[in-house]
């Protein structure tokens, strides 16, 4: 996968994380499952961040997959800046990328995943408003 990066003038949600001691495996760097809850962790708080108390009692959100490439390995002492943004909306599904970036602005992983809105009430999937891709783009 070529690396990503948000289209002009998407709304991109970042924050810092800081790897836990536990974070890392037998070859010292972070483990690949701490990505994947990276990557959960990113979308839960860029929908916190942005959408509406209102939004937040209606719907929530699955994963149906997560496509990581890992680039370079994280090593202790080093923090990192994540990166999300959305991409494309069909029916009740949307696409979410997240990129981790080292301390140095090196990519050490990407990842494209697929997220689909479910209505709280019904527990069943639901079409993304258009009111609500406003919201994230």
């Amino acid at each position: 996968m070529t690396p990503l990066e948000p289209p002009p003038g998407r709304q991109v949600f970042s924050q810092s994380i800081a790897p836990r001691p536990e974070d890392f495996d037998e070859n010292g760097h972070v483990n690949n499952v701490v990505y994947v809850r990276w990557l959960q962790e990113m979308a839960t708080a860029h929908w916190g961040y942005r959408a509406s108390a209102e939004a937040r009692a209606r719907w929530t959100w699955i994963v149906l997959r997560h496509e990581v490439d890992y680039r370079r390995p994280l090593l202790p002492g080093e923090a990192v800046t994540a990166r999300t943004w959305v991409g494309e909306a069909v029916g009740p599904r949307y696409q979410r990328m997240v990129r981790i970036e080292g301390p140095d602005g090196a990519l050490c992983a990407q990842a494209v995943s697929v997220w689909c809105l479910i209505d709280i009430q019904t527990r069943r999937p639901t079409r993304v408003p258009r009111a609500l891709i406003e919201d994230f783009i």
